[in-house]
């Protein structure tokens, strides 16, 4: 159970008057941290977090009618905006690179009653995701911190088919992506940046 896992803290997070999520995160994210791992590949637990960039992409999702439509978030980490889309109807493919992160997801999904698919995924192995294109939806939040990972997602956003909604806070690497991306498509991505 995740709970034995990891001390967990309740959140509840208001996407409109009356629609609310409840979902649970760890209460130390920096306790997640394993050094061996990260010198390995310097990947920290971004995924423990409840990101504001998260929580405006969940509302948007949740305000959409998405009934049946094909949903894909890359970096779910907790998952509210997975969550969001599964309860407007969409059949929804969260994704992360991180074991821990999918664990929690599926009881926030199921606390919160929302039925969805889960897949570890790596962007440097996108084969699993590629397969099951086109997305009608592709959701992305917070998932710009690093510059690494700039390219992967600008190489594999387009091959994923669908209207991507991008949630960042304006890091530096957002113009980036921006700036890579803006040629990819034969026709200009929609961007709403949250």
């Amino acid at each position: 159970m995740v709970s034995a896992v990891h001390d967990l803290v309740e959140e509840i997070v208001v996407l409109a008057p009356g629609r609310e999520l409840a979902v649970l995160r760890p209460r130390d994210s920096e306790a997640l941290l394993d050094e061996h791992a990260f010198e390995a590949e310097e990947f920290l637990p971004y995924w423990a977090e409840l990101w504001p960039s998260g929580v405006a992409l969940a509302r948007a999702v949740a305000n959409r009618a998405l009934r049946g439509a094909r949903v894909l978030e890359l970096g779910c980490g907790l998952g509210l905006p997975s969550i969001a889309a599964a309860l407007a109807g969409g059949r929804v493919l969260a994704t992360d690179w991180a074991p821990a992160a999918i664990d929690l997801l599926r009881e926030n999904a199921r606390r919160n009653g929302a039925t969805l698919e889960t897949a570890l995924v790596r962007w440097e192995a996108p084969e699993a995701l590629l397969e099951r294109a086109p997305f009608d939806l592709v959701l992305a939040a917070d998932v710009l911190y690093e510059r690494r990972n700039v390219p992967l997602l600008a190489g594999l956003l387009p091959r994923l088919g669908g209207e991507v909604l991008l949630a960042d806070p304006g890091r530096p690497p957002l113009e980036d992506f921006l700036a890579r991306t803006g040629s990819v498509w034969a026709r200009p991505p929609l961007y709403r940046l949250l």
